[in-house]
């Protein structure tokens, strides 16, 4: 077992630290306010190949593996969820989904426009009525021959109103039940696809989400991804990837938090020393560090399977139940660490509080989680 990081591993964490700390530190706190999507930032992520990580450079992407992708997730997440959030959705979900599953036109139309960054991609599964239970599609695709027609809501879609392209789940058979699904590639402008108000949200608020809604939308046949029906098992093996990438998120903003409160608690005096030197907050900065190292084995290993060809979707499951859990809890003790400060913004950790409760949500709920790690147990 080799617990270390190569030199090139490290190089990349170096590098998304250097970004994290000089581009999306300043101003943080005025786009969280505004709740202002990071446009010029994600150009720059672009540029550095952060929003290709792991696609092949043939298309456009980087190349790397997935121990680099949440080395990355982890550094940017430390100081800017709503940014890590665009990396994710873009990398694990629309970027591996091409990848993994569209044609070689889809590929080159597509993929090698989004590993670049000159296009931004959306993941449209979840819908009113179909959020964890996702095989009760409302959103249906009629086969019209050579295209299909969508109707349909879809909602909390991540860079909803950004993205130029979107991937969209919907229902063509009913009646074959989750075979009966499949996955299409929808170009923004489309006649019929129209985007919804902004979300006004806890959290990751410079995220731009948002309810589409698809009337009589016409999607040619070659935009499928997928053979006929496929566009469930598309969507699952999608998504558990994608765990790996939002588990590496909350494992960056649990650290995060933690580096701002071992930073504060050894300025703040109170009773003629240090806070750091008073039992009851050392012992809350030793259970802090013990979970996140936890979280982080957790997530490297996830990442290691799926860089080794293995099966992960037990592990990732596992990463973002935890690594979430983590993030919440700890993100509370980083404000309380800091007292009073802490519930002011220029500190930093009340939004990393206000982050870290999606990462138990999106993606898989918490409850889902504990559903897939349970039911791979008793089939074990």
């Amino acid at each position: 077992m080799d617990f270390s990081l190569s030199e090139e591993h490290i190089m990349i964490r170096d590098a998304a630290r250097d970004f994290a700390q000089t581009e999306l530190l300043p101003g943080v706190i005025e786009r969280d306010n505004k709740q202002e999507f990071p446009q010029e930032l994600v150009k720059k992520m672009g540029d550095l190949g952060f929003l290709g990580i792991m696609v092949d450079p043939k298309y456009g992407g980087s190349g790397m593996d997935a121990i680099s992708y949440v080395l990355i997730m982890e550094e940017l997440s430390k100081i800017d969820a709503s940014a890590s959030v665009i990396v994710s959705v873009n990398n694990s979900l629309v970027c591996y989904g091409l990848e993994a599953y569209g044609t070689e036109e889809q590929k080159q139309k597509y993929l090698t426009k989004l590993a670049t960054g000159e296009f931004v991609g959306a993941f449209c599964l979840s819908e009113p009525e179909a959020g964890s239970d996702a095989t009760s599609q409302k959103t249906t695709a009629i086969d019209k021959g050579d295209h299909y027609i969508i109707n349909g809501t879809k909602n909390w879609i991540t860079s909803g109103g950004r993205a130029d392209v979107y991937i969209v789940i919907a229902q063509t058979d009913r009646d074959k039940g989750s075979h009966g699904i499949n996955a299409f590639i929808v170009e923004k402008g489309a006649k019929g696809f129209d985007i919804g108000p902004k979300e006004d949200k806890l959290g990751i608020r410079g995220s731009d989400t948002h309810t589409l809604q698809f009337n009589d939308v016409k999607v040619l046949k070659e935009n499928r991804i997928g053979v006929n029906g496929s566009g469930f098992r598309f969507a699952m093996k999608t998504l558990s990837g994608g765990r790996i990438g939002i588990a590496a998120q909350a494992l960056g903003i649990a650290s995060g938090a933690f580096e701002l409160a071992l930073k504060y608690s050894k300025e703040r005096k109170a009773f003629g020393t240090e806070i750091c030197n008073h039992q009851a907050i050392a012992f809350k900065l030793a259970d802090m560090a013990t979970d996140i190292e936890a979280a982080r084995h957790l997530v490297m290993k996830a990442a290691w399977e799926k860089d080794q060809g293995k099966n992960y979707d037990y592990s990732s499951a596992m990463a973002k139940l935890f690594a979430s859990k983590v993030a919440m809890e700890h993100t509370v003790e980083a404000v309380q660490i800091h007292g009073g400060n802490g519930f002011v913004k220029e500190y930093h950790v009340e939004r990393l509080m206000r982050d870290a409760k999606i990462t138990q949500i999106y993606e898989g709920t918490s409850e889902i989680q504990k559903i897939v790690i349970s039911r791979s147990l008793i089939r074990k």
